[in-house]
Protein backbone atom coordinates (compact mmCIF):
# COMPACT_ATOMS: atom_id res chain seq x y z
CA UNK A 1 0.00 0.00 0.00
CA UNK A 2 2.95 2.32 0.63
CA UNK A 3 3.91 2.40 -3.04
CA UNK A 4 0.34 3.06 -4.13
CA UNK A 5 0.05 5.97 -1.69
CA UNK A 6 3.33 7.54 -2.73
CA UNK A 7 2.55 7.31 -6.46
CA UNK A 8 -1.20 7.94 -6.44
CA UNK A 9 -1.88 4.75 -8.38
CA UNK A 10 -4.85 2.43 -8.07
CA UNK A 11 -4.45 -1.20 -7.08
CA UNK A 12 -6.84 -4.09 -7.51
CA UNK A 13 -6.31 -7.09 -5.24
CA UNK A 14 -7.89 -10.25 -6.64
CA UNK A 15 -9.31 -12.93 -4.32
CA UNK A 16 -8.53 -10.77 -1.32
CA UNK A 17 -10.18 -13.18 1.10
CA UNK A 18 -7.50 -15.82 0.42
CA UNK A 19 -5.08 -13.80 2.55
CA UNK A 20 -4.51 -15.19 6.04
CA UNK A 21 -6.49 -13.58 8.85
CA UNK A 22 -3.38 -12.25 10.65
CA UNK A 23 -2.29 -10.43 7.48
CA UNK A 24 -5.80 -9.08 6.92
CA UNK A 25 -5.66 -7.47 10.36
CA UNK A 26 -2.49 -5.58 9.40
CA UNK A 27 -4.06 -4.60 6.07
CA UNK A 28 -7.12 -3.26 7.91
CA UNK A 29 -4.93 -0.95 10.03
CA UNK A 30 -3.08 0.31 6.95
CA UNK A 31 -6.24 0.90 4.92
CA UNK A 32 -7.80 2.72 7.86
CA UNK A 33 -4.71 4.96 8.13
CA UNK A 34 -4.86 5.78 4.41
CA UNK A 35 -8.60 6.54 4.49
CA UNK A 36 -8.19 8.79 7.53
CA UNK A 37 -5.30 10.66 5.92
CA UNK A 38 -7.35 11.17 2.73
CA UNK A 39 -10.35 12.46 4.71
CA UNK A 40 -8.11 14.97 6.51
CA UNK A 41 -6.39 15.96 3.21
CA UNK A 42 -2.96 15.22 4.69
CA UNK A 43 0.15 15.34 2.50
CA UNK A 44 1.95 12.75 4.66
CA UNK A 45 0.86 10.14 7.19
CA UNK A 46 2.22 7.16 9.14
CA UNK A 47 1.24 3.53 9.29
CA UNK A 48 0.92 2.24 12.86
CA UNK A 49 4.37 1.45 14.22
CA UNK A 50 6.21 3.15 11.35
CA UNK A 51 8.84 5.80 12.00
CA UNK A 52 9.18 7.38 8.55
CA UNK A 53 6.31 9.43 7.11
CA UNK A 54 4.61 8.25 3.92
CA UNK A 55 3.81 10.74 1.16
CA UNK A 56 0.14 10.66 0.19
CA UNK A 57 -0.97 11.39 -3.37
CA UNK A 58 -4.75 11.77 -2.94
CA UNK A 59 -5.58 10.00 -6.23
CA UNK A 60 -4.62 6.65 -4.65
CA UNK A 61 -7.29 3.99 -4.73
CA UNK A 62 -7.55 0.32 -3.91
CA UNK A 63 -10.15 -2.24 -4.85
CA UNK A 64 -10.66 -5.87 -3.93
CA UNK A 65 -12.37 -8.90 -5.41
CA UNK A 66 -13.53 -11.86 -3.35
CA UNK A 67 -15.06 -15.28 -3.85
CA UNK A 68 -16.82 -15.95 -0.55
CA UNK A 69 -17.95 -19.41 0.35
CA UNK A 70 -15.13 -21.31 -1.34
CA UNK A 71 -12.75 -23.57 0.61
CA UNK A 72 -9.68 -21.78 1.91
CA UNK A 73 -11.33 -18.35 1.92
CA UNK A 74 -11.35 -16.12 4.99
CA UNK A 75 -14.21 -14.01 6.25
CA UNK A 76 -13.04 -10.39 6.30
CA UNK A 77 -12.62 -8.90 9.78
CA UNK A 78 -15.35 -6.36 10.62
CA UNK A 79 -12.86 -3.47 10.79
CA UNK A 80 -11.87 -4.25 7.19
CA UNK A 81 -15.41 -4.88 5.89
CA UNK A 82 -16.51 -1.36 6.76
CA UNK A 83 -13.68 0.13 4.70
CA UNK A 84 -14.70 -1.55 1.43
Amino acid sequence: FKGLCMSGLWGCFDEFNRIELEVLSVVAMQVESICSAKRMALKTFWFPGEVAPIKLVPAVGFFITMNPGYAGRQELPENLKVLF
